[in-house]
């Protein structure tokens, strides 16, 4: 099974094209796959599918470390463009991919005939608290409102971007213990379906620092989905403008919440290798 390696930001997938044959365990396969001493190494295994959907040209899956589902990515989904550009699958610059969360449309940016990166209409944030969900708020926003995790309170605004998130702002993101409080967070009782934490200094209003722990992958270089929650969350609470620019551990990504409500992310994606599974 042939696989090509990308990364945006320092989020890392193997990509599969199983346009024309899938494995029987994709879960079996992404836990082999991605771990890190006896497999390829990544965050995540992105796959290529066909879709029935009339406004989708391509189906893309996404499967964690742990072989669990997520319903999107968003730095997996700018390397999944770029990967169906590049190697001549689409000519399209703008196209449609079904994900969990919906048809979400990415555009190649090229420059002089080359492609310096990809911008993603991630859609619309959900904010009802039932529908991240968040337990105890129904149809309600949760924004900036009290959690305690580990004895310790903590205030959260949550978001949803077909995936949940939970951002925390806090003073100081360098030093921030992540590894020590970032999975107590993913499996609290507030979120029947996990989260994301997403731990934000703001800078000033045009840039904040985001670090971030992922459901089912734990610490990441960088997430899409959560810079897009962060840079909604930073307008909720009034710490942002409209469109920020957010500093990750591998890079930066270029965030608008536009006044049609969709969400818009740019940044790079790059292909790092390909290669062959072994069986």
């Amino acid at each position: 099974m042939k696989f090509t390696k990308w990364q945006g930001c320092g989020n890392d997938f193997v990509l599969i094209d199983c346009r024309e044959s899938e494995p029987a365990d994709y879960a079996k396969l992404a836990i082999k796959v991605c771990d890190r001493h006896y497999g390829v190494g990544a965050d995540g295994i992105l796959v290529v599918l066909p879709s029935a959907l009339p406004d989708a040209d391509f189906r893309m899956r996404i499967f964690n470390t742990d072989g669990s589902e997520a319903e999107m990515c968003g730095n997996g989904i700018r390397c999944f463009a770029r990967y169906l550009y590049d190697e001549g699958i689409t000519k399209k610059t703008e196209f449609g991919v079904e994900t969990g969360a919906g048809v979400l449309v990415p555009r190649i940016i090229l420059e002089d005939g080359k492609v310096t990166g990809v911008r993603v209409d991630m859609g619309e944030p959900i904010l009802e608290g039932d529908k991240i969900p968040v337990t105890g708020y129904g149809m309600n926003r949760v924004i900036n409102e009290p959690i305690t995790v580990q004895g310790k309170e903590y205030h959260m605004t949550c978001v949803s971007m077909g995936n949940p998130h939970c951002v925390v702002f806090v003073e100081d993101a360098e030093n921030f213990p992540i590894y020590e409080v970032g999975t107590h967070f993913e499996h609290h009782e507030a979120f029947p379906r996990k989260t994301n934490t997403e731990f934000v200094e703001v800078k000033d209003r045009s840039h904040v620092r985001m670090r971030v722990w992922e459901r089912g992958a734990a610490v990441t270089l960088a997430c899409g989905t959560g810079s897009c929650a962060t840079a909604v969350a930073g307008v909720l609470n009034d710490k942002t403008d409209r469109k920020v620019e957010v500093e990750l551990d591998g890079g930066k990504l270029l965030v608008e919440w536009t006044p049609n409500n969709h969400v818009f992310m740019t940044g790079p994606a790059e292909l790092v290798f390909t290669g062959e599974l072994a069986d």
